[in-house]
């Protein structure tokens, strides 16, 4: 079987994944959707041409509907960035619009047959998550949102930062809501193996001060390019291959946890069947308590935007 993904929404984040998975040799086929057929189709020919410097060919479909029943992976890139607001931004204030158009994309998916494992940067993601999987009827484990994917890079980057080394030498994981509710799960987070706690008395730094850096890591390039899309590229483009080459990797994304009764950011292992295994943190009750409320502000938000 051909490793075929579909992208709905070719601005400037779904465009950058389709290119991403191009670049990176993970697909054999992409199918590209997007209500601006002229832009979707330029994208498409623009891609095409670049097949002939690539050491890799990619199959590319327009707006096919049919095509999706065979797609392994969908991700959904929908969004309006611009409603996240200006001085005090808040990813929920794409929830009204994008709900809409998550409604008519989940009907096409459903109508499509795709029996696959769709992955979701559409925010507000975990919200998004939950009215996906409503829509299209897909088992919890195949609607997988890119979360803290992001967030968890940020951390890495953050800390890395404090200790003059790679982020790859940096463990650990923000939690909870893509969004404002989400925190740094300090217990998890190991420097070249290190606890943290280990080694705060050799750098001086907050750690309130790196938790606020990595919430609102987001909104600092939103606010220079009024937009983002290399770092949550590198996140989908690292979980669409996690699904496709079933890695069974580790990943921090949004996924259901029942005893939550939502979707929200936790370790999970990623598969061709999507969430293959639920990790189990040992976390402190401080954590507990903000992962708690981390839920609780999910569904309360979805509730009031309602």
């Amino acid at each position: 079987m051909s490793r075929h993904v579909a992208v709905f929404g070719m601005g400037n984040v779904g465009s950058t994944v389709a290119h991403q998975l191009i670049l990176n040799g993970h697909v054999d086929e992409l199918t590209l959707f997007d209500t601006n057929e002229a832009k979707v189709k330029a994208d498409a020919l623009d891609f095409e041409d670049a097949m002939s410097n690539l050491n890799h060919s990619v199959k590319i479909n327009v707006n096919d509907q049919a095509a999706l029943k065979s797609a392994e992976v969908i991700v959904s890139a929908l969004g309006n960035i611009g409603l996240i607001g200006g001085d005090n931004p808040d990813r929920f204030g794409e929830l009204k619009h994008n709900r809409e158009q998550v409604k008519k994309v989940g009907q096409t998916i459903k109508e499509s047959g795709f029996s696959g494992v769709l992955v979701v940067i559409t925010n507000p993601n975990d919200a998004i998550c939950n009215l996906y999987q409503e829509v299209i009827g897909l088992a919890k484990e195949k609607v997988i949102g890119t979360g803290t994917l992001l967030d968890s890079a940020r951390l890495q980057r953050a800390v890395g930062k404090l200790f003059d080394v790679h982020p790859k030498s940096v463990q650990g994981y923000s939690l909870g809501e893509h969004g404002d509710s989400q925190f740094v799960a300090w217990s998890t987070v190991k420097v070249m193996g290190q606890s943290i706690y280990k080694l705060l008395e050799k750098v001086d730094f907050s750690l309130e001060d790196v938790d606020q850096e990595t919430r609102d890591g987001g909104y600092v390039v939103f606010s220079g390019k009024k937009y983002t899309n290399y770092g949550i590229t590198a996140a989908a483009d690292r979980l669409v291959d996690a699904v496709l080459s079933d890695s069974h990797e580790e990943l921090p994304v949004s996924n259901y946890r029942e005893e939550y009764g939502t979707y929200l950011s936790y370790p999970a292992i990623v598969g061709k069947a999507g969430i293959v295994k639920q990790s189990q943190l040992d976390l402190t009750e401080e954590e507990l308590a903000k992962l708690q409320n981390s839920a609780d502000t999910i569904k309360e938000k979805s509730k009031v935007e309602d």
